[in-house]
C-alpha cells in the first residue's frame, strides 16, 4: 500500500469514526427532544412538583438549577482567573508549579460522586451547613474549579508574547499588562470556557444528590430576604436541582404520570445544555469581533 493511499483509507476511517459519533448523539438529543418536548408548556415550567398526583411541574427545580448555577460560578470563576493568571504569568517551572498542576488534573479527573460525598462528609456533616443550596454550590466549585482553570490557563496561553513584550516596552507593569492588555485579548476564549462549564454544572447531579439535597420545599416568591428559609434567595435551604429531579422521580417510581414529567424535564435539560453550548461559540465570536473591530 502506497503512502497515498494508507493516508486516504487512514482518513476515511477518521471520518467514520466522527460519523458514527455524531450520529450517536444526534440520536440520543431527539428521542431526547421527540419525547419530551411536546410535553412541555408554561404551566409545567412554572408549576410545583407532585409526588402522589399527575399534573405536577418543574419550576422550583428549574429555579434551584439556576440559582445554584449562579452561586456556584462566582465562587469558582475569581479562584480559577487567579490561579490560571498566576500559572500562566508569574509562575516558574518547579516542583510547586508541578504539584500544582498534578492537583488540577486529579481534581478534574474525580468522579462527581466522590466530590459529593466529600461534599457531604465535609459541609454538611462536619461544617453543619446541612443539605442546602450553600453546600452543593461549595461542592459544585471544586467540581468546575479545576475544569475552569485549565480553560481560562489555554485562553491565556493563546495570546502571543509579542503582546506581553509591548506592554513592558510601553513602562506597565506585569499586572498592568495582564489587566489592560492580555485579559482584554483574552476575553472571548474565556468566555467561552466559562459558559461551556456552566452548562456542564447545571446538568450535574451526582455531586447534589449528597449536598444540596433532594427535596424541592415550597418557596414564597414574594419573600426576597435570603435569611428567611422560605425565600427563594437563602443560601442554607436545601434544594433540589432538575438533574436530581429527574433522578429522583424515576429512582422513587410513584409519581403517576412518571413517564411524561421524566421527558419533559430532560428535554428542558437538554435544551438549557444546548443553549449553554451554541450560546458560548456565538458570545466568543461576537466578543472578538468588537475587541478587534473586525
Amino acid at each position: 500500500m502506497n503512502a497515498k493511499l494508507a493516508d486516504k483509507v487512514a482518513t476515511g476511517v477518521i471520518y467514520a469514526i466522527a460519523g458514527v459519533v455524531i450520529a450517536i448523539l444526534t440520536v440520543m438529543l431527539a428521542f431526547i427532544l421527540v419525547q419530551g418536548v411536546p410535553h412541555l408548556s408554561w404551566h409545567f415550567l412554572t408549576g410545583q412538583a407532585k409526588a402522589f398526583e399527575a399534573g405536577g411541574g418543574i419550576g422550583i427545580q428549574l429555579f434551584n438549577s439556576f440559582y445554584l448555577l449562579i452561586l456556584a460560578m462566582l465562587l469558582s470563576f475569581p479562584i480559577a482567573l487567579g490561579a490560571a493568571i498566576y500559572l500562566n504569568e508569574y509562575a516558574r517551572p518547579s516542583v510547586w508549579t508541578s504539584i500544582v498542576r498534578t492537583a488540577i488534573e486529579v481534581l478534574s479527573s474525580l468522579p462527581s460522586v466522590v466530590v459529593g460525598l466529600f461534599g457531604f462528609l465535609i459541609f454538611v456533616v462536619k461544617f453543619h451547613l446541612g443539605f442546602s443550596i450553600l453546600s452543593g454550590a461549595i461542592a459544585l466549585t471544586f467540581f468546575n474549579l479545576p475544569i475552569l482553570t485549565r480553560s481560562i490557563e489555554t485562553s491565556l496561553q493563546q495570546i502571543p508574547n509579542l503582546q506581553r513584550e509591548a506592554g513592558a516596552a510601553l513602562g506597565l507593569s506585569r499586572i498592568e499588562t495582564v489587566l489592560h492588555i492580555i485579559l482584554p485579548a483574552a476575553l472571548p476564549s474565556i468566555v467561552t470556557g466559562i459558559v461551556i462549564s456552566a452548562g456542564r454544572v447545571f446538568g450535574e447531579a451526582a455531586a447534589l444528590i449528597f449536598t444540596a439535597g433532594q427535596s424541592a420545599p415550597a418557596l414564597n416568591f414574594g419573600d426576597w430576604n435570603p435569611f428567611n428559609v422560605t425565600s427563594p434567595l437563602s443560601p442554607m435551604r436545601p434544594a433540589e436541582t432538575l438533574a436530581v429531579h429527574i433522578w429522583k422521580i424515576n429512582s422513587e417510581g410513584i409519581m403517576p404520570d412518571l413517564s411524561l414529567v421524566s421527558a419533559g424535564a430532560s428535554a428542558v435539560l437538554i435544551i438549557v445544555v444546548l443553549i449553554f453550548n451554541f450560546s458560548a461559540r456565538r458570545l466568543g465570536l461576537l466578543l472578538y469581533k468588537k475587541l478587534t473591530s473586525s
